[in-house]
């Protein structure tokens, strides 16, 4: 639908937020976002008539009025702190997969996303982030081994949300998958395939795969069967995984029958570690992963895993970090996890 322009003189000023802009041009606050941002994803008639409405309306000088009254930047920090395995990068699948949903979604609501990787050198690292005021928010990106960090900020910074495990009577607000339920869930599977030589593959000092195992751990305890359980500490970075697990299964003398490793990546590295030792999967070893990441159904077998939804996750994120933001107390999110069942197991 067209709307007629209004001259200078009688124009309403009616557009100080991203909101307003869009609702004036008849589109979402995403495109709007993207159309002022120069991105080839919005067509060009409409980025062309996005910028001629902003200009008109003076947008860009009356969000920077906005943001100086309100103290607030329109950025969100996405941290990803590496306290626990300082080799492990952004260009991670799954740290791919999630900061893809989170831009989305920060997007959607006008914001933009400053994204940094963080290897703890001192106690005071989230501190400094805090104190910098670069952002309106954070969003934590996994807790590594920074837990009394995190709680220790929490304690009297609102704005921030942790992707992560929740633990009874943690301060700091989380959103992630029941990691026990999720480790249980992989450990009945590998037991109803028969599995009496169960490896757990990852490193625990991470909350999150600390209840994967126990979850695991409970599912052999309630199975009341004489299965043997092996704990290798494999790190989240492909090739140091594949190399520790290698020379486990070179090493060791130990053959397991199943494997559950606490991520995706993890899991291919044990698959191709196995294919090197020339035991095949699943008739000698039956593998299960975690995450269920757009590469776990393109391995060869394709890999059985446990799927949290890493998009509902970053929605959650986002929607309880606004809420904060507002002065909300919010509860943490913990979402079920889903066995995918495919070749590996």
């Amino acid at each position: 639908m067209s709307r007629k322009p209004t001259s200078a003189g009688s124009r309403p000023d009616t557009v100080k937020t991203i909101v307003d802009l869009a609702r004036l041009a008849g589109v979402s606050t995403g495109t709007v976002s993207r159309a002022l941002s120069g991105s080839p994803l919005v067509k060009q008639h409409t980025r062309e008539r996005i910028m001629a409405l902003a200009n008109e309306h003076d947008f860009r000088i009356n969000v920077m009025a906005r943001n100086l009254r309100t103290q607030r930047t329109g950025a969100i920090g996405v941290i990803i702190p590496m306290g626990h395995d300082t080799a492990q990068h952004i260009s991670d699948p799954f740290f791919m997969a999630l900061i893809g949903h989170l831009a989305d979604e920060l997007t959607e609501r006008g914001y933009d996303l400053l994204l940094s990787r963080v290897i703890p050198a001192q106690r005071q690292w989230l501190s400094e982030l805090v104190q910098s005021g670069r952002t309106d928010g954070l969003i934590i990106i996994g807790q590594s081994n920074q837990t009394d960090v995190l709680e220790e900020v929490a304690a009297h910074y609102r704005p921030m949300v942790v992707w992560g495990a929740y633990q009874d009577g943690q301060t700091h607000c989380t959103v992630g998958s029941d990691n026990m339920a999720g480790g249980r869930l992989a450990g009945q599977h590998l037991i109803s395939q028969g599995c009496k030589k169960i490896a757990f593959l990852g490193d625990t000092s991470a909350p999150e795969i600390a209840q994967r195992l126990d979850g695991l751990r409970s599912a052999i305890d309630q199975s009341k069967s004489n299965i043997a359980l092996e704990i290798i500490p494999a790190h989240f970075t492909a090739e140091t995984a594949h190399s520790i697990v290698s020379k486990w299964l070179a090493s060791s003398g130990y053959t397991p029958d199943g494997i559950f490793a606490a991520s995706d990546v993890v899991a291919m590295s044990a698959l191709r570690a196995l294919s090197d030792s020339l035991l095949r999967v699943p008739h000698d070893v039956r593998v299960i992963g975690y995450d269920d990441l757009s590469l776990a159904a393109q391995t060869t077998p394709p890999l059985t895993t446990v799927r949290q939804d890493l998009r509902s996750g970053a929605a959650h994120l986002v929607d309880l970090l606004m809420r904060r933001i507002a002065g909300e107390d919010t509860n943490a999110t913990i979402m079920p996890p889903q066995l995918v069942v495919r070749g590996s197991a």
